[in-house]
């Protein structure tokens, strides 16, 4: 019976790349796949780009109100597939992720989704939060941080600095952004000094103002 994978981990845990090795071991075996990403993820364009230099363009780009179970079914009835592979799976709309069990279900394609858990507040993604409570399997990939912990968040970096506000959607390598995969510990250290770079910085205009 097919079933609904979660692949999460902070950025830099090698997702992208195991997304493309494993497209590549079913086409090997002479298996169709369908491999799709969000289209609100422009990085790239239409193609998953690994940093390691992998890359490879999508089958299908997924737009925020599309059903897709039901295009999943049209093109399996057109070109039979054994898996569907869904990179950036974060940012998929909660009904989507539903929609997605329901093609495990009624169509009994296993679906593989990569993504973030949290984002650079650790706040959850509507679609991994969705995913975290209905696949059959979670699996995390691991990566390290700086000091060498286990790295779990994921801290964004504008023009230098680290930031700790802002909107959740902000793509890596566009306007000066970046993100780092860090440790709880040094996480919360860029925190801090980043709240402390802010109080010295209101310190400063408020100095002005009284000149």
């Amino acid at each position: 019976m097919a079933e609904l994978y979660f692949r999460y981990g902070a950025m830099n845990s090698g997702k992208s790349s195991l997304i493309l090795q494993v497209a590549h071991n079913y086409e090997e075996k002479k298996m169709n796949i369908l491999l799709m990403k969000p289209m609100v993820d422009s990085k790239g364009d239409d193609m998953i780009v690994s940093r390691i230099g992998l890359q490879r363009k999508v089958d299908h780009l997924i737009d925020i109100d599309e059903d897709l179970y039901q295009f999943i079914k049209d093109y399996n009835d057109i070109k039979e597939i054994k898996a569907v592979l869904v990179d950036e799976a974060q940012f998929l709309e909660e009904e989507q992720v539903d929609q997605l069990l329901k093609v495990v279900t009624k169509l009994d394609i296993p679906v593989i989704c990569y993504g973030l858990r949290v984002d650079f507040l650790q706040n959850g993604f509507k679609g991994s939060n969705r995913l975290l409570l209905l696949s059959h399997r979670l699996e995390e990939m691991k990566t390290v941080c700086r000091c060498g912990r286990k790295a779990m968040d994921n801290a964004r970096v504008v023009n230098g600095e680290y930031v700790f506000e802002g909107d959740q959607l902000a793509i890596d390598g566009q306007l000066d952004i970046s993100y780092e995969s860090l440790c709880h510990h040094c996480y919360l250290e860029e925190k801090e000094k980043y709240l402390q770079r802010i109080k010295e910085r209101g310190k400063v205009k408020v100095k002005e103002k009284s000149l």
